[in-house]
């Protein structure tokens, strides 16, 4: 039975979108896993694609996979190479504003326009949300003016910043990474101000259905893959270090964030 692959959440850039392809491509020969690189681009909905029963490897977000019942089926975890990461398969979100505007710092930003992405991103929603917690009092429940989303994408954000339909957003910072990646992308336009705690980063998974040695034929070649000479340098221009066994007890802090937000009566970041 063929498999269907997909990336959309790290298909920052066109380079990017070339190095998945070959990544998945060569997994699919190593791992002996017949797979098809699908497209599933925006705006078709990501929990459409995270509910297909053929699904093989694929992105998803910490947040929707610890919510699926049943949980699809975790393969590997990527770790960014940057030394910021510390080696190990976590990420942030940079709070990112016009690089030639005004805002120098987060708090110069409150009382503007906060843009975030999609309720069910970490990234894009509720790292965010955790982070402001820390300015919002029972005085000043609100720290800006509008809240404005969904914006879907980490590019739709971009898009969004840079067209001055808002003053401040969050952006995953591994996705900034590939943006930032091509000289010409116009998330160089743009600067962070702050940056959130790191969290567990988006993990590869399979449908719940996948047959478990299907899975462990997945998930041993993710992990052998740095070591790999063909897979190597298709890490290296996904600016990857290895692939890591997925620690699900990790994503449990992203559980944690939600209820303290919830508890503070604070649903959505604004």
């Amino acid at each position: 039975m063929r498999l269907v692959a997909n990336a959309r959440m790290y298909a920052a850039t066109a380079e990017a979108a070339a190095a998945w392809k070959a990544l998945f491509e060569w997994l699919s020969q190593a791992s002996g896993v017949d797979l098809e690189l699908i497209d599933h681009g925006f705006p078709k909905p990501m929990a459409e694609l995270w509910r297909r029963s053929d699904l093989g490897c694929v992105f998803m977000c910490g947040r929707p996979w610890r919510r699926a019942d049943p949980r699809p089926v975790p393969l590997a975890a990527p770790v960014p190479a940057a030394a910021g990461y510390g080696g190990q398969p976590r990420y942030w979100s940079n709070l990112v504003v016009r690089a030639d505007g005004p805002i120098g710092s987060l708090e110069d930003s409150f009382g503007g326009r906060l843009g975030y992405t999609i309720e069910e991103s970490q990234s894009g929603f509720n790292a965010l949300r955790h982070h402001l917690l820390n300015w919002r009092t029972r005085q000043r429940p609100r720290l800006y003016r509008d809240s404005v989303g969904p914006l879907h994408t980490p590019r739709g954000l971009v898009k969004a910043l840079l067209a001055g339909k808002i003053d401040i957003g969050p952006l995953d910072s591994y996705a900034f990474d590939l943006m930032l990646q091509d000289p010409d992308d116009p998330a160089h336009g743009l600067r962070a101000v702050a940056s959130t705690e790191p969290a567990p980063i988006p993990l590869l998974v399979g449908s719940p259905l996948l047959d478990p040695g299907t899975a462990e034929r997945l998930r041993t070649a993710l992990l052998a893959s740095a070591d790999e000479p063909v897979a190597r340098p298709i890490l290296d221009r996904l600016l990857l270090e290895r692939f890591a066994p997925v620690d699900a007890a990790r994503y449990d802090i992203l559980e944690r964030w939600d209820e303290e937000a919830i508890a503070a009566g604070y649903p959505e970041p604004a």
